[in-house]
């Protein structure tokens, strides 16, 4: 029963890819190339997925439009070019560094030293404060106190 169950998972268990086999070049270097490509562009929907790993609709569009480029001959510079033209520097899961972009660039690094700062500040700011200081006992305290210590003897 266990062997069946586990030939079972085996037999229904495939690979999940995002890209329809009917969307696939018949060229394998094409196809290759295609492939190559859609890993560098964001898929617009998922936005932390590529488009040869997103299921998104936005995403098969793009991955037929890289497709039939190729298939004209385009370089891989003309599609990428084509495609950014259209969607912008987003698009692409490594972006060029330049003026347009710098804040995706230095953005992260930024708000962690921002992050760090604000938190050096507060414990330098913490350290500086000496704890308060309890008043002094009054003499009313002080007999109460005396006579609690004396009752414990």
């Amino acid at each position: 029963m266990r062997r069946l169950v586990i030939a079972a998972m085996l037999a229904f268990s495939v690979p999940a890819f995002a890209a329809d086999p009917s969307e696939m070049l018949k060229d394998p270097k094409q196809e290759e190339r295609a492939q190559h490509l859609g890993k560098g562009l964001r898929c617009m929907v998922c936005q932390s997925e590529s488009i040869e790993d997103s299921n998104a609709d936005l995403a098969k569009d793009l991955r037929i439009i890289v497709r039939e480029r190729i298939a004209q001959g385009e370089t891989d510079d003309q599609v990428k070019k084509f495609v950014v033209d259209r969607y912008g520097d987003y698009v692409l899961l490594k972006p060029p560094f330049k003026a347009s972009t710098l804040i995706l660039w230095v953005g992260p690094f930024a708000l962690l030293a921002l992050g760090l700062g604000a938190v050096f500040g507060f414990y330098r700011r913490r350290g500086k404060t000496a704890p308060a200081q309890p008043a002094p006992l009054t003499a009313e305290e002080k007999r109460r106190l005396d006579a609690l210590l004396k009752d414990e003897k």
